[in-house]
């Protein structure tokens, strides 16, 4: 089946949602969820939003420099300046759309302070931010006539035409097991991050690194994606679904202690610094996890203030009103992707990227925390005011995707995946070396030709082409923390623990041409 359609939009995180939200207005908008419209990282945001909005205690030039400081000497200042310009317009946006805040006793906005930051500015809904951008913006989109969600379909890879432009792409309904060839004027990817990629993870099962692996092969260039952000605090659970604590509680107070109850670190530093010392404190101890403790924090009514956690914490026999949080760390956001101009523009002509799937500049070599929200919205709408709707009316045919033969065999595709997950977790972590990098990079490249064989060999399964995607965006993190040999924001290679700035204070950028 071919469709045609004026925008195409891979993936129902906050900045596609957002993005078909306005463009609807303006054409034929198609959104693409391989799972659920909406099942995306954006759902399990907690922490929200980082804007100036307290102009009497807060600044732009704050919140610049301390993007800036998480980022390591990467980040790139007018991205920066311009993003954090555009923060409040975003959040009236929102509110204007029906998103509804936490406000404080005298009806103004609450704003919480997280790790990085030096003031108060993040804009939350409890700690179910995402959950409640994702609320307004799929009841928006959905009482929109010019948009069709296509649900459990899986985006395979880009169309590119003979010119080198991306006319849309190849879709795999899960349910009746048909193609559907999308012909858009311009393609948004917003398929969010890769944290599946790895053993421990917060992100959903959905986080498989799609629209990256998708726009390497089409020839997009990628940057900086060695830069694995982990989150400190994911609720340590064995066997149990991930479960993020969010980093507010330690804004709040919350302090990170061992078993005996001593503190070890500031609870307030950024991501990659705390949750070293959280790796390191572990294996001194020989304990599976530490403690968050927010017992006894004075004034704040932990219920209220945080009832996902609470209940979720609850339901577990912790109340953390007294009791003490097990926490271990996880790969959390991705900051490098595809590589982005400052209108969302891939160097592929016709694809677009925003949000965790992009490269802007924003986030440097380590992301400040909140930022990620604001990044996608803010680019979201300058995509729409800026992106080249062309009127395609043919394309050449793709190639034949209808793979035929034997079933794959789900075992060995649930061993390869398990495979890699382990392999990055123990060698592309928290901590790096030489010779584990080097070992990391000959296993993928063995697992990369297994899956691509069964790719081409077996009847299409979704699992086989997601993992073909996830083993690919592995290569690509392993293959980037090779190359760069000093330690900076959330990459360390132990055998390099010092920053170099004369040799190494550049993106890291790689595209298969080169």
């Amino acid at each position: 089946m071919r469709i045609f359609v004026d925008y195409l939009v891979i993936g129902s995180g906050a900045a596609g949602l957002f993005f078909a939200s306005k463009a609807s207005e303006r054409g034929k908008v198609a959104i693409v969820a391989k799972r659920g419209r909406r099942e995306s990282n954006t759902l399990y945001a907690q922490g929200g939003i980082a804007a100036v909005l307290d102009k009497k205690r807060d600044s732009l030039d704050s919140h610049v420099e301390d993007t800036l400081s998480s980022g390591a000497g990467l980040c790139h200042f007018e991205t920066v300046r311009g993003i954090v310009s555009e923060g409040e317009g975003v959040i009236r946006d929102l509110m204007e759309l029906g998103a509804r805040f936490t406000v404080d006793d005298q009806g103004e906005l609450s704003l919480a302070r997280e790790g990085g930051h030096e003031f108060a500015r993040v804009i939350r809904a409890d700690d179910m931010t995402g959950r409640e951008v994702v609320r307004t913006l799929v009841t928006i989109v959905e009482s929109q006539p010019q948009v069709t969600f296509f649900d459990q379909h899986f985006a395979v890879d880009l169309l590119i035409d003979g010119l080198g432009q991306c006319c849309g792409a190849i879709l795999f309904d899960s349910k009746k097991a048909e193609w559907v060839e999308v012909i858009a004027g311009m393609t948004l990817l917003s398929t969010g991050g890769c944290g599946q990629v790895f053993l421990h993870t917060t992100n959903p099962r959905v986080a498989s690194g799609d629209g990256v692996a998708m726009g390497w092969r089409a020839g997009a260039r990628v940057a900086n994606m060695e830069f694995i952000q982990f989150h400190p605090t994911m609720f340590y659970d064995p066997g149990e679904p991930s479960f993020l604590i969010t980093e507010a509680l330690r804004g709040y107070g919350a302090k990170l202690v061992d078993r005996g109850g001593g503190e070890f670190i500031d609870p307030l530093m950024t991501r990659d610094i705390v949750s070293r010392a959280i790796v390191r404190k572990m294996r001194q101890t020989q304990d599976p996890c530490v403690y968050l403790d927010a017992a006894g924090l004075d004034g704040i009514d932990l219920q209220s203030r945080f009832p996902n956690i609470y209940q979720y914490c609850f339901g577990r026999g912790i109340d953390i009103k007294k009791d003490l949080l097990p926490v271990v760390p996880a790969a959390h956001y991705s900051c490098g992707g595809l590589l982005t101009d400052d209108l969302g523009q891939t160097s592929v002509p016709g694809l677009y990227a925003a949000g965790e799937v992009s490269m802007t500049g924003l986030h440097g070599a380590n992301r400040l925390a909140s930022n990620s929200l604001l990044e996608a919205l803010v680019f979201a709408r300058r995509i729409l005011q800026s992106a080249k709707v062309l009127k395609r009316k043919y394309v050449s045919e793709s190639e034949n995707y209808n793979k035929s033969g034997e079933p794959p065999d789900l075992d060995m595709t649930s061993e390869l995946k398990h495979c890699t997950r382990e392999v990055m977790w123990e060698d592309v972590g928290i901590e790096r070396t030489d010779s584990g990098l080097l070992r990391a990079e000959g296993v993928l490249v063995e697992l990369l030709e297994k899956v691509e064989s069964v790719y081409e060999c077996s009847r299409t399964n979704i699992d086989v082409i997601e993992l073909r995607n996830l083993i690919s965006v592995a290569r690509l993190i392993t293959t980037s923390a090779r190359s760069r040999l000093e330690s900076r924001g959330c990459h360390y290679n132990v055998d390099h623990p010092t920053r170099d700035d004369l040799n190494w204070q550049r993106d890291t950028i790689v595209s298969k041409k080169d």
